[in-house]
């Protein structure tokens, strides 16, 4: 904490210092901090390449929110699902996709997750249970109730996870979708990325209560908040939810307060912030809060943190060399595939 600036701590007077749970081995403290770079090269690398018009359409960086997804991915299996917003980047990579398939799906290239045709705003990987990212704010709800219906059906023991952000809990379908998990007692977890802007828009501008987790008194389940730039609070919470989810405790919402650092997409200039307000978001980046807490608790020295940092940018990198140099456009005749289950295309 020894670097969070005083305003930052006015703004957020949830922050917490890191503290490594008891018990996390070193090798989950390493795969969190890998995790963590990789998303934020590989979302940096984004940017730079749409800029560079290599990347096209629109891409929603996940720079800052880095200890959400994979605090909350670490605390559940590869059996598990979880569905996605517009900014999936993160999650996508956090529940353990390729990386170098995920490049190729935001080139639009044949050999993507999605063989091109998802992009970066509706990317999945069905197969580690990842439903998907979607460009309609709050639709990713109803995906993850029927992950948990299914779990509760076929009694598997799996839970779903379903990341929104703050723009999305005023949405119907936010509160229909809560009620039904509730009143079903189903095994997911509703966490809210709260960074207090939708697009533009202040949170305080359009909720009163801006401590979002309150509203699961309504539905009668749990709420809890937490530090979103600080992965071990992440991990505690969710963990703690999945595993009550599993033995059949239904339902748990989770708000992870933070900030959003950089542009709602890759265009915008956040000429409508307070610039101050950005650069006091900096100090309290989650990746070099977990670098400086790793080094400070002697969990690991800093040439061994300066290495997994390393190694995850060197990943990325070949990532971007392969979806550039060694994949190819999708064939003319694939256009209609994929359009229906049974590949029966009507025209």
């Amino acid at each position: 904490m020894k670097n969070i600036c005083k305003n930052m701590k006015t703004l957020l007077p949830g922050l917490k210092p890191l503290k490594a749970p008891s018990g996390l081995s070193k090798k989950k403290q390493e795969d969190m901090l890998y995790k963590m770079c990789a998303i934020r090269a590989f979302d940096s690398r984004v940017k730079e390449l749409w800029m560079a018009s290599e990347i096209y359409g629109l891409a929603h960086a996940y720079i800052g929110a880095e200890a959400i997804a994979v605090g909350a991915c670490e605390a559940i299996t590869k059996d598990d699902f979880i569905s996605s917003t517009h900014r999936g980047h993160g999650h996508t990579l956090a529940k353990g996709a390729d990386t170098k398939a995920m490049m190729a799906e935001l080139f639009g290239k044949y050999e993507g997750l999605n063989r091109g045709k998802g992009g970066s705003m509706h990317i999945a990987d069905v197969d580690i249970g990842m439903l998907g990212a979607t460009g309609i704010v709050g639709s990713g709800m109803p995906h993850a109730l029927g992950a948990a219906l299914s779990s509760d059906v076929l009694d598997n023991g799996t839970v779903a996870i379903c990341f929104h952000g703050d723009g999305g809990t005023n949405q119907g379908v936010w509160h229909e979708t809560i009620n039904m998990a509730a009143a079903w007692n189903l095994p997911v977890i509703f966490l809210i990325e709260n960074n207090q802007y939708a697009i533009a828009t202040k949170l305080e501008w359009v909720t009163k209560e801006q401590d979002l987790y309150k509203r699961a008194i309504g539905y009668g389940i749990e709420g809890v908040q937490v530090d979103g730039f600080n992965v071990f609070d992440v991990y505690s919470a969710v963990k703690k939810a999945v595993d009550k989810a599993r033995k059949g405790g239904g339902p748990t919402l989770i708000e992870a307060r933070y900030l959003r650092i950089l542009g709602h997409f890759v265009a915008d200039d956040q000429a409508y912030r307070d610039q101050g307000e950005i650069s006091d978001c900096w100090t309290a980046d989650p990746v070099e809060r977990l670098k400086e807490y790793l080094v400070d608790s002697e969990t690991f020295s800093q040439a061994k943190v300066d290495k997994i940092e390393q190694t995850a940018k060197d990943e990325i990198e070949a990532a971007v060399e392969y979806a550039r140099n060694e994949c190819t456009e999708p064939p003319a005749d694939t256009l209609y595939d994929d359009i229906y289950a049974n590949g029966e295309v009507i025209i």
